[in-house]
């Protein structure tokens, strides 16, 4: 996935939290059980945390600035701000009628991290925080999905992570987080569809990217999408398939436990919005069949 020549992409939008020197104060053992806990159920136990001092762990924050294009295409730290900036287009106009847009907050950590959700570490993986309206991820994330999870990775694999936290965001503004139940698993639970309408979410941005122009400009934020990008992608969503990693696991596949759908699932709804580009088209509400 290639950016498209012109101009730069504006700095601000990343922050970047160096390695923490400990657990951050409000953090520890309590932090880490409310995340894994939210993560996996969708339950917030982030009022136990109240009071905590929500900061970077006693790292150093920076901002990601201003990045060519260039950079954009070569490093991954500017893909992931100017992946960002094109995901803002796009949704500041595709979000329902009513739905008040703001675009989530954008956090890459090494080590570990305070959140809304709670202390969290490199080993988390992506992830989005409701309470703080925040998407974490350590760049290195990538590196495990290729050597432990046998992705191909490609700039366009990175993207569809991306793109696939920032909608959990769209269904934190939508209510979708509210209305679902997240608390069990199976293959036809509400925290499995929530999931691949997050995936298919990402597919609507990237059909729509290589249209989507950058702001005060005709100039799209993305060049057209390549067969090879595009099963980049797809790898990426079979890698991360709840079967996929029970079977690299060493275990047995057990479809009642799965919270995040199958690779096959997730590569389906994926496609399904890269196709269609409809927020109708990925209701996972609204099938008896996922």
């Amino acid at each position: 996935m290639t950016f498209s020549q012109g101009g730069n992409f504006e700095g601000g939008r990343v922050r970047r939290r160096g390695r923490a020197g400990g657990v951050a104060a409000g953090g520890g053992i309590v932090g880490l059980i409310a995340l894994a806990i939210y993560l996996f159920t969708g339950q917030d136990l982030s009022p136990v945390l109240q009071g905590a001092q929500q900061g970077d762990g006693g790292g150093q924050v920076t901002e990601v600035g201003e990045c060519t294009v260039e950079q954009a295409n070569t490093d991954p730290v500017c893909r992931f701000s100017a992946t960002l900036q094109s995901l803002d287009a796009y949704w500041a106009t595709a979000v329902p009628q009513g739905v008040t847009f703001r675009a989530p907050g954008a956090d890459e950590f090494t080590g570990g991290v305070s959140t809304g959700c709670g202390q969290a570490s490199s080993a988390t993986g992506p992830f989005y925080c409701p309470p703080d309206q925040r998407i974490y991820l350590d760049i290195t994330f990538f590196e495990t999905l290729q050597q432990q999870f046998g992705a191909q990775g490609g700039p366009l694999a990175e993207m569809y992570v991306y793109a696939h936290e920032y909608g959990h965001h769209v269904q934190n503004l939508t209510g979708v987080f509210d209305r679902a139940d997240r608390s069990g698993g199976g293959a036809e639970s509400d925290s499995v569809r929530v999931e691949l309408q997050a995936d298919c979410y990402a597919g609507m941005w990237a059909g729509a990217a290589t249209e989507t122009p950058r702001p005060g400009t005709d100039t799209p934020f993305l060049e057209p999408i390549t067969a090879e990008q595009l099963a980049q992608a797809l790898d990426a969503a079979a890698a991360v398939g709840d079967d996929h990693i029970q079977q690299q696991s060493g275990g047995g596949v057990n479809p009642d436990t799965w919270t995040h759908g199958s690779s096959e699932q997730r590569q389906r709804w994926f496609t399904t919005g890269y196709e269609q580009g409809s927020l109708a088209a990925c209701d996972t509400f609204a099938t008896d069949s996922l």
